[in-house]
């Protein structure tokens, strides 16, 4: 079922802020973040709480009826992301079921993406932060898979690596396909966007 266009989504890129992160394979939701703003035209700006940048807009072809989309990156690290993002859907007035969180998944190998809604936070601190703040984790998760530590390699080290530069060359599909995904739960509903591209 389409979604109807005077709703207001809260689409969340998860990843931990400044220059030193962002090749980071925990910082996907970054990225797709960047490409949503660019797809929106517009560059993200400093919202008045102070603790998140945002895009606001739609993610529909101009002119073309859709939902209101606020696109954020939280300015807090990955684990305190929940206060901003709590922030954020209060003001907007966004319920959890219409709230989009894009983050990195260590169960899932790379270049493979699952949607869904609901569900554990599985380890992951920024999801974690998430359920606590908003005090639910019935929200909707773009989950882009990064795959398991080669070895012995220790999570949190593998998760705060860079990319292979093998993965690099595939990462710019990756990034376009989730962001074509988000459009899709936004503007299609969570079944024809599972149907579409749980890989």
């Amino acid at each position: 079922m389409a979604n109807e266009p005077g709703e207001v989504w809260l689409v969340v890129g998860l990843g931990n802020p400044g220059p030193s992160y962002a090749g980071h394979r925990h910082n996907i939701g970054y990225l797709v973040a960047d490409e949503l703003a660019e797809r929106m035209g517009s560059p993200f700006r400093a919202h008045k709480s102070g603790r998140a940048d945002v895009v606001e807009g739609r993610l529909t072809p101009p002119g073309a009826p859709g939902p209101r989309v606020v696109l954020a990156r939280a300015r807090s690290y990955m684990n305190e992301s929940g206060g901003p993002v709590k922030q954020l859907a209060t003001f907007y007035k966004v319920p959890p079921d219409h709230i989009v969180a894009i983050h990195d998944e260590l169960d899932i190998p790379f270049d493979t993406m699952r949607v869904k809604l609901g569900g554990g936070d599985n380890g992951h601190n920024g999801l974690r932060s998430l359920r606590g703040s908003l005090g639910t984790g019935d929200f909707n998760r773009v989950r882009l898979g990064i795959g398991r530590p080669p070895g012995r390699q220790d999570v949190a080290d593998f998760v705060l690596s860079d990319y292979s530069a093998a993965e690099r060359k595939h990462l710019p599909l990756q990034v376009s396909l989730a962001a074509d995904a988000v459009e899709s739960l936004v503007a299609e509903g969570l079944e024809r966007t599972q149907g579409r591209f749980n890989s």
